[in-house]
């Protein structure tokens, strides 16, 4: 198998970087908080020195968590080290801009560059069954697939501008987030009408909403059950902004953005909700609701 990089160790990052290793890539791993390494190289990982050490792999893998943690690290100088024919895989969920300008850069130093956002949870990415969403050019898009394979159970190619790709897992977080807003306030409904909220769930997801989404953060929502976060309400806010960006800069209305960024800001704003999985908006809505 192949010698990689992966760059990024969070939740998601570990497990992705865990999976190539279990599939027989040989990886190093860097990350800008060092103590995320060591679990990774007592699987067999290997400690990159620095970023540029990572980039003498030749192929990085990176799954950093916003615009600017990726902007401050893939910088030009910073490329400019790469070996040449590299190629670089960014599965974060980046805005459209800053893919933009991290494709360009990455041209400017010869780089094949992809964006490969993923969809799915770290359990998912754990078990290599991640849904990803790929755009770069035919030739970095065919070197990134084996790779893509071992994560992920099938990658959807969008096209050439890697943007395309970001803009894609952006739609796709908007719909989640009207998804647990509208479990917030159906299972509420329920909550308030005596009926028990996990019944409902399970109802609605047996009979009409059957994808991982519902039955997932349905179940979430009803037990309350929102600690260890998946993925954190600040995340959530951030995608949520992601998504106004990529409208105003197509001059499109998303005309439920408002109540969305209000649920998640109050959420934010309360001490015991900021730092739990991003569906206990949940416990705005629940509080919004009057008694008698």
């Amino acid at each position: 198998m192949s010698d990689i990089s992966f760059i990024g160790l969070g939740e998601m990052g570990s497990a992705m970087a865990g999976r190539l290793l279990e599939t027989g890539h040989s990886v190093r791993v860097w990350n800008r908080s060092p103590g995320a390494v060591d679990a990774l190289v007592e699987s067999g990982a290997t400690r990159a020195a620095s970023v540029e050490d990572a980039l003498c792999a030749g192929t990085v893998i990176s799954m950093l968590a916003s615009d600017a943690a990726a902007e401050a690290v893939f910088t030009a100088e910073v490329l400019a080290t790469a070996p040449a024919s590299a190629l670089h895989i960014n599965c974060a969920t980046l805005s459209v801009a800053a893919t933009d300008r991290l494709s360009d850069l990455h041209a400017l130093a010869a780089i094949d560059y992809v964006a490969a956002p993923v969809l799915g949870r770290s359990n998912i990415a754990v078990a290599g069954r991640l849904n990803v969403v790929a755009a770069g050019t035919v030739r970095a898009t065919t070197k990134a697939q084996p790779y893509l394979d071992a994560m992920g159970k099938r990658t959807w190619v969008v096209g050439e501008r890697p943007s395309s790709a970001s803009l894609v897992k952006i739609g796709v977080n908007y719909n989640l987030i009207h998804a647990l807003q509208a479990l917030a306030e159906s299972v509420n409904l329920m909550e308030r009408g005596g009926v028990d909220g996990m019944t409902f769930v399970e109802i609605l997801t047996d009979a009409a909403f059957t994808g991982s989404v519902y039955t997932g953060y349905g179940s979430l929502i009803a037990r309350k059950a929102y600690s260890p976060p998946g993925f954190t309400v600040g995340l959530g806010l951030k995608d949520l902004s992601l998504a106004e960006q990529a409208a105003a800069a197509s001059g499109v209305v998303l005309p439920t953005a408002p109540v969305l960024r209000d649920m998640f800001e109050r959420a934010l704003a309360d001490p015991e909700l900021a730092s739990l999985d991003w569906s206990a908006i949940a416990e705005i809505t629940r509080g919004l609701s009057t008694d008698g």
